[in-house]
């Protein structure tokens, strides 16, 4: 009986208190965007802006150089003007993740991929 109730107790004690916040994977996506947009190949594209520092990805998925020719969409050329907008529309899609609106969230974030291209 003593055991039934320790456990009730410890059960409920712990449905009380907070879980660790979990990151979501709009928030893992605009880390990895950001910290594309402040790669060298950024900033080889659209110069160092204010407040940003050069960070290497460590990615094995980032590009060592330019690609060779250039994408078949010229939406797709990274440009600053385009670095600049993929960087508001990343600020756009952090308010939209922590007001819990994800799909939004995805959606603002495939945005701001199509307007960084293929970084060099």
């Amino acid at each position: 009986m003593r055991l039934e109730l320790s456990l009730a107790g410890s059960t409920l004690l712990l449905g009380l208190m907070p879980l660790p916040a979990q990151a979501s994977s709009c928030a893992e996506q605009i880390g990895t965007i950001e910290r594309r947009l402040d790669s060298a190949g950024a900033v080889h594209v659209a110069g160092l802006q204010d407040g940003h520092t050069i960070r290497s990805s460590h990615s094995p998925k980032a590009l060592a150089a330019a690609p060779p020719s250039a994408p078949s969409d010229a939406a797709m050329i990274p440009t600053s003007a385009h670095v600049a907008d993929a960087r508001r529309l990343l600020d756009r899609a952090a308010e939209e993740d922590r007001a819990g609106h994800q799909r939004a969230c995805e959606e603002t974030m495939t945005r701001a991929k199509s307007m960084i291209g293929a970084l060099p």
